[in-house]
């Protein structure tokens, strides 16, 4: 039998008004610290978006994912945060924030495949 590990995850949203609570769902952020694995997917409906706020800046939104997916891998221009390990990028992204890209509470699970596990939950939880 496949050795399963946990991981946790959590349904980045983006809420166009904050102060009216209303969120769309665009992407999801796996970590796993046994398997050294942070990573997030991610889409933009302009349609649902649309549905929410016609007045969204979707170059804003654009930026702000595409900021999030850097800190995720670490990689150049994800400033001091991106240098932080594994574990400490996965808890600044899912801080609680007031802002219009947010994420979900954190849940845990346990998975064999963690992209496979990852496809999955953005299938679920997203599209």
């Amino acid at each position: 039998m496949p050795e399963q590990h946990l991981f946790e995850y959590a349904v980045i949203r983006v809420v166009p008004r904050v102060e009216r609570e209303e969120f769309v769902n665009v992407g999801v952020i796996i970590f796993s610290q046994r398997l050294k694995y942070l990573k997030c997917l991610y889409t933009i409906n302009v349609d649902r978006l649309n549905a929410l706020c016609r007045d969204l800046c979707l170059e804003d939104l654009t930026a702000n994912l595409q900021a999030f997916e850097r800190i995720c891998h670490g990689s150049a221009g994800s400033g001091a945060i991106g240098k932080l390990d594994n574990a400490s990028r996965f808890r600044w992204l899912t801080a609680t924030r007031s802002t219009v890209v947010q994420a979900s509470k954190v849940h845990p699970g346990f998975c064999v495949d963690a992209d496979a596990t990852l496809q999955r939950m953005f299938e679920q939880q997203v599209l």
